[in-house]
């Protein structure tokens, strides 16, 4: 029998329900406490609570407090990744950032999705879509990346941008929806 937390991780429709997701939230949630706590503590501190609670947390890598995710164990960091104050992550499946990576307040990057057929909402199923970001990209504070994009290396996203759709490497975007300069 396939557990709600495995058919998550799968990317298959599932219910936010169950103890075992439930312990995966209130873990996260007490982590998230201290973290957001800890806005006067060194990079090497902070860096340590990154590592207790991400998958892959690179050389230099930092996010200022106050940060939000959904279960942190789905994000994977490069070197030099910073993600500045408030910034949200919704990882109901894996998120990935590239090296040197340099994201803005408050920006939103959200792999929860829902299914269009609104009996299947009302029978509260979800599902999830992963989120690449590739090395040396700039996402501008306030901009939303939506579940299923691929931004390559080298990107910039303006400040307040929806990225709809994937984004070629090298490339700038600008507004709702993201299109090229």
């Amino acid at each position: 029998m396939t557990s709600e937390k495995q058919k998550m991780l799968a990317g298959e429709l599932y219910v936010a329900t169950g103890e075992e997701l439930a312990a995966d939230v209130r873990r996260v949630a007490e982590w998230m406490d201290r973290y957001n706590a800890s806005i006067a503590a060194t990079q090497r501190e902070h860096a340590a609570l990154l590592r207790e609670m991400l998958a892959e947390v690179g050389e230099g890598a930092y996010i200022r407090p106050p940060f939000h995710c959904d279960y942190g164990y789905n994000i994977s960091l490069g070197k030099g990744v910073f993600l500045n104050f408030n910034c949200i992550i919704l990882d109901v499946v894996k998120v990935t950032i590239g090296d040197r990576t340099q994201i803005g307040p408050g920006v939103q990057i959200l792999t929860a999705d829902h299914p269009r057929d609104s009996a299947r909402r009302r029978a509260g199923l979800e599902f999830g879509r992963p989120i690449v970001i590739g090395a040396d990209v700039w996402i501008g504070g306030g901009a939303i990346v939506l579940p299923g994009v691929s931004i390559g290396d080298e990107v910039i996203v303006g400040a307040g941008a929806v990225v709809t759709r994937d984004v070629p490497a090298g490339a700038t975007v600008v507004g709702n929806p993201a299109r090229a300069r």
